[in-house]
Formats: C-alpha cells, structure tokens, sequence
C-alpha cells in the first residue's frame, strides 16, 4: 500500500472526529464511565452512576481514562485515532497479507473498496471499541494463518495468542469465538483437525488464562463476587442465549448484511455466490477467508442479541475475498451491473434529496459545505457511472467512487458545528451552566432527556432525573431544567411551570432556570 493512500484516508475522517460533539447512546456513556472511574480510582471494575457497568472489559475505558488525564478534558481527536488509526492498520494488514497472490491492480481495488464499504469507514469516524477489537482479531487471524502457511516468525506463536486476548479485552467474547471457531473449521474442511493444538496449544491457553485469571482476579478485588458474575454469566451467557438488549430474530444478519456492506453488497456476494457455482475456492487462502466470513455470520446468528456492528470483523474479508475471486470468473458483464447498480443509485439520491428538500418533505442544514459535499458525491457517482457503462472499466469506476466518497466525508464534516445541537449535549449543558452560574445554583434537573444522567459529563455533576409525578411538585424544585422541547405541548403542567421564562432551544432539547 503506497503511504499516500494512508495519508489520503487518514485526512478525510479527522474532521469527523475533530468538530463533533459526543453522542449520548454510547460515547458520553463511556466517557461517563471514565470519569466515574478516576474519581473512584478503579481500573478493572467500572459503574455507569453507582450501577455496575460490566457491558465491555477494561482496555476503551482506559483508553477514555488515559486521555482525560492527558488532556484534562475528553479529546474526540485523541479518541478518533482509536477507531481511525485500527482502521488503517486492517488495510495494511490484509493488503501486506495477500500481496504474494494479488497484482498491485486488484490490490488498489480491494483497498478502494474496503474503505467505501458503508460500515467500515463509519466505524473509523465513530467513538467506539469496535474497530479497535475488528483489528486485534484480523491481526490474530493473520498471525494463524503465517503459521500454518509456514511463513511465521517465532513471535507469531507469542502474537497469536495476545491478540486473541486483547480482542477479548477490547469488546468481548467475540474476540475470542471468531478466531478459534474459524481455526477450528477451517482445519476441519482441510482434513487437518490433527494439527488444531499446533495453534491453540498449551502456550496460546497458557497465556490466555493467566492474562483472564489476572483480570478476572483484579475485577474480584475490586468488585466483587456480585460484579465478576455479572461480567462472566450475565453479560456472557444471558446475551447469547436469551438477550436483554437488541434481540432478533437467527435470520437479522441476512436482511442486514445487504446495507451494512453498502454499496458493494451486491458485488461482494454476487462475485461469491459465482464462484461457488463455479467452484473456483481453489486456494487455502480463499477457503480460509469464506472460513472467517461464514463461521462469523453463522455463529452471531445464534446468538440472541444482534446489532449490525457485531458484523464489522467480517467486512475486510467479504472484500479481500471477492476480489481474489475475481480474475477468475473472467470479469463477466454481470459484474458491470453490482458495480453500477449502486453508483446509479448513490447519483440518483442527490437531485431525489434536494427535491424533496424543495418539497418541504426532508429538512437538510442550510451550509455552503452541504451543497458542495452532494455535489462532489454527485459528479463522482456519475463520473464512475461513466467508467463502467462506457469505458468498461469497472475497477476505476470503484476507484473514482471510493475517491469521491472520502472527499464527501471530509468536506461534509465541516457542517458538524452547525448541527452538534442535535448531535450531543455539550452546547445545551454549557447554557445549561450559564444559567447555574447567573443564579447561583449548583441543582441540575432534566426530564425526558435521554441518557440525561451522562450529561455529569460536561456539568460536573448528574442531573436529577424527574419523573411524572415529581412534576405535580416543581413548586418546590429550584435550579436549571433540561427538557425535552416536545414535552411543552404534551405536558401543561410542565409548560404552566416555566410560562414566561423564554428556554432556550438547542435541537430536540431545551434548557431553563425554574425558581
């Protein structure tokens, strides 16, 4: 891979991360719990405001930790290169991987597409754990198959089993099932089970356990026997077999994977489904990449919780492996249409969007960067259109698309500012201590806000979450209210309450003093 590609992908997605505000599903969470564990002092068993947080292992949140200590305030460049930085290094990784096998040609292409498959690259522009486990695991994977193709060093014995385990500390289970289940099956289609302890023998499990029983062991110390079952049964056995969040149906990736691999699903499947017709799996390579791609899908479909994220480990090989696949199906007309179906569509969406706009029937930010972020998208999706219906060249087409794409993210990143009141808290919890400051208060409410009680986060302290019947007494409250905006229709009480005292509106949500 040439530096500049890393340079050009780099740049395009450090905007995204520099000007936005954190989202309060998961990332102010996160940073709430950070925060909760430095004054705590805890480094192994965390608390989301009192309750045990036992959803992911250590290693992001001390990621969180660290930076607050560096910075003395949460950096979302600094914790952008968490998820950007993984990123870049899978495509090193897989490019560097199939280098022996794959002309620089093919090797461009895979890399043009990895980087506009739609999950891949949000995952590099999010402030999540997920790119940084998906790393770990194409890294342990990789260290397997050195071995096992004989082209290891005598570190890969050691960096196998480590970055197993880092991929379990980083998010999981996970971590841990999609390299053993992909060696396993991948050795049992190959007749070698036999040699199945050459990769996971005594060393790879003798540092697994001791690197487990040392967390397991420092979570007991610090939390408890109540906290370690929590972590071990609760976050473990319970998701997979009966889940408390996001569960769905054993068929949910089958829909999903359609628009998690946008726009290349088409390609990616379409150029596998020919290849099994044609029975052109030929190589261990490819079998080993269908190994990972199908072992993954199949089991996370068993389990019962499911999000669409839980399959970013499987992305980079659904690439790598179809375009290894590729020269062997003799590039038939068919593949014109999985490339240029989605360009047409993508060119489609832009004058379909601002039609709609027009129409009052969708709202988009009014930003010079927004215009001319469609209208890169715009002329790149044509000029790729162009490449494949007339030039025939669907390789460049992919590549011209991918290129437009990168500069649509950049570009459109710097509309974030405008709309970070929708995005996160941080403008409203900065008015929100405007007001405490002008009244000399230190009472922070909120109701209806979501995940309002992370706000401790910008406020210093959580806001004291009403309920419906605490509003049949806000007489007696005294101090800043952050609600959510619809609430004043749907509520008299609440809108007879703060009558007169003009809040402040910052997207769905609003802020008040109440006396």
């Amino acid at each position: 891979m040439k530096h500049k590609n890393f340079l050009i992908y780099f740049l395009a997605l450090i905007p995204a991360c520099l000007l936005r505000d954190f989202t309060p599903d998961n990332e102010l969470r996160y940073l709430s719990i950070a925060d909760e564990a430095i004054r705590n002092g805890s480094l192994f068993a965390f608390f989301n405001h009192g309750e045990i947080y036992a959803d992911k292992p250590p290693l992001y949140i001390w990621i969180v930790m660290l930076g607050k200590l560096l910075f003395g305030h949460h950096n979302g460049l600094y914790l952008g290169m968490f998820s950007i930085l993984p990123g870049l290094v899978i495509l090193y990784v897989m490019d560097k991987w199939v280098s022996d096998v794959m002309d620089a040609k093919h090797r461009l292409l895979s890399q043009s597409l990895l980087i506009s498959t739609a999950y891949f690259i949000a995952s590099m522009a999010v402030l999540r754990m997920d790119m940084l486990m998906n790393m770990f695991i194409v890294l342990a994977l990789n260290s397997f198959y050195n071995i096992y193709a004989g082209q290891s060093k005598k570190r890969d014995a050691w960096l196998f089993p480590i970055y197993v385990f880092l991929a379990l500390f980083t998010k999981g289970p996970v971590g841990i099932l999609v390299p053993l289940l992909s060696v396993f099956v991948f050795l049992w289609i190959k007749k070698e089970l036999k040699t199945f302890g050459r990769y996971w023998g005594w060393l790879t499990w003798a540092v697994l356990l001791a690197c487990c029983a040392l967390w397991f062991g420092m979570v007991y110390v610090e939390g408890g026997a109540d906290y370690l079952n929590n972590l071990l049964f609760h976050q473990t056995m319970d998701r997979a077999v009966d889940a408390f969040h996001h569960k769905e149906p054993f068929y949910y990736y089958f829909v999903s994977i359609w628009y998690i691999l946008a726009p290349w699903a088409l390609l990616y499947i379409g150029v596998i489904v020919f290849a099994i017709r044609k029975k052109a799996f030929t190589t261990d390579l490819e079998k080993f990449f269908a190994t990972v791609v199908a072992v993954t899908i199949a089991m996370l479909s068993l389990f019962s919780s499911k999000l669409d994220i839980y399959l970013l480990p499987t992305i980079a090989f659904f690439c790598y492996l179809a375009v290894l696949l590729l020269p062997k199906l003799s590039i038939p007309k068919w593949i014109d249409w999985f490339i240029g179906i989605p360009l047409a569509i993508f060119a489609l969406a832009v004058p379909v969007a601002l039609g709609l706009t027009v129409a009052g029937k969708v709202e988009i930010p009014s930003s010079v960067f927004v215009y001319l972020a469609m209208a890169i998208l715009f002329g790149a999706s044509l000029f790729a259109l162009f490449q494949v219906w007339k030039k025939k060249n669907g390789y460049r087409a992919v590549r011209v698309f991918s290129t437009g794409l990168l500069a649509t993210a950049f570009v459109g990143a710097f509309v974030i500012p405008s709309i970070n009141d929708s995005v996160g808290y941080g403008k409203l919890s900065e008015i929100g201590q405007m007001l405490a400051r002008e009244n000399n208060s230190t009472s922070f409410y909120n109701y209806k806000v979501r995940r309002g009680e992370n706000m401790d986060v910008y406020l210093g302290t959580s806001p004291t979450e009403l309920s419906d019947n605490d509003l049949e007494h806000l007489d007696s409250i005294k101090g800043v209210l952050f609600f959510r905006v619809s609430q004043l229709e749907e509520n008299k009480r609440l809108s007879e309450k703060i009558q007169g005292k003009f809040p402040i509106t910052k997207g769905k949500y609003a802020v008040v003093y109440i006396e």
